[in-house]
């Protein structure tokens, strides 16, 4: 990576030679202007209000515009002569946890690359220290014409910093939020949770420039003499006036396409209890004593009955199912009896004769 800034870091009195590089860069599609009838580009020229022509960028200075307009022209050298001590070194003024510190402040983020091997050991040093504390460098540097705010933090391995803005460049938020007053009930904050816990987590890696990839694909149809791809319109969401509803919906419509994406996994293919929720029908009937349950409740008997009637064959009532079914109870256990009594008759005559045969062989 190219760096964009050389110069050292101020750590007390140990200096850290660095050299300073972009840590992000952008990946969106650039347009120039044209001239529609031709295609010609379109330039901006450099032109002198008094003079009226164009000037070269040798010709061009600084000014400050005062508030009547008139302007105060600013040298280099004027700049130079600023006391500036920032000018090539990131000087750390304080250690603060990062909690300390607004969103709302943080700018352009860089790494600091340490420049040679001397800078090695302090480089370390540093970063070492800024894990073990778990805080984070509170430092001034001068870029680009002017000195900054930087936070300096441990990314992996390497030392990011990032540009702040300073605290009174931060607005305060007056006039932002609601000035009547408005009541937020429980339940409204209740389904705003359940919508939360629903849609969940989100791993920042799978988010990508869907934009970007349309505009990209235009510029190739076009590039290569083909009609670019119809885009399909989203429809635009109807009006809600009820807070509620549209809560609930929201918590529905996240719980539907959860499951959708959970029934697509392989291993959670068994479970299949919240797609039934929208099915009343396939529920059991609640006992509450209504005309609804009587009913079903007659059908469960009239279809536990069945089985009884096939087995006794007769279509009859059910008396006559009854009646079969005790004489077919009651014929076994006669004849278990009647079979008990002849296998102790026949018992009693075998032992009587081995006691006969006994008594003659005595």
């Amino acid at each position: 990576m190219r760096s964009i800034w050389n110069g050292a870091i101020s750590f007390g009195l140990v200096s850290i030679p660095i050299k300073l590089v972009n840590a992000t860069e952008s990946h969106a599609v650039s347009f120039r202007q044209i001239h529609t009838e031709d295609g010609g580009r379109i330039r901006y020229r450099k032109v002198c209000e008094l003079e009226d022509r164009e000037v070269t960028q040798a010709e061009i200075g600084k000014a400050y515009e005062d508030a009547d307009g008139s302007m105060i022209p600013i040298t280099d050298e004027d700049l130079s002569q600023l006391p500036i001590p920032t000018a090539r070194t990131i000087e750390i003024v304080a250690f603060v946890p990062e909690d300390r510190i607004d969103p709302l402040q943080m700018g352009s983020a860089y790494y600091l690359a340490a420049s040679g091997a001397p800078a090695a050991k302090p480089y370390t040093l540093l970063r070492e220290a800024l894990k073990r504390s778990n805080r984070v460098a509170i430092a001034k540097f001068a870029l680009r014409g002017r000195e900054r705010l930087g936070m300096l933090r441990v990314v992996g391995d390497a030392i990011a910093m990032h540009g702040l803005l300073w605290p009174d460049e931060v607005r305060a938020p007056e006039g932002v939020a609601p000035e009547a007053g408005v009541t937020v009930r429980d339940q409204e904050l209740d389904l705003a949770d359940a919508l939360m816990d629903t849609l969940g987590e989100i791993d920042l890696d799978d988010l990508h420039d869907e934009y970007r990839e349309a505009v990209e694909e235009v510029v190739a149809a076009k590039a290569a003499g083909e009609r670019p791809p119809e885009v399909r319109e989203e429809a635009a969401p109807g009006k809600v006036l009820d807070l509620m509803a549209a809560l609930e919906s929201s918590v529905r419509a996240a719980r539907e396409s959860r499951d959708g994406e959970e029934a697509g996994a392989p291993e959670k293919a068994q479970v299949r209890s919240l797609p039934q929720r929208g099915n009343s029908s396939r529920r059991a009937p609640k006992e509450t004593g209504g005309k609804k349950s009587t009913s079903a409740a007659k059908k469960t008997a009239a279809k536990k009955a069945e089985p009884k009637k096939s087995t006794a064959g007769s279509a009859g009532s059910a008396k006559k199912t009854a009646a079969k079914s005790t004489a077919k109870k009651a014929a076994p256990k006669s004849t278990t009896r009647s079979g008990d009594k002849a296998t102790a008759r026949g018992t009693a005559k075998s032992t009587a004769k081995k006691t006969a045969s006994r008594r003659r062989s005595a």
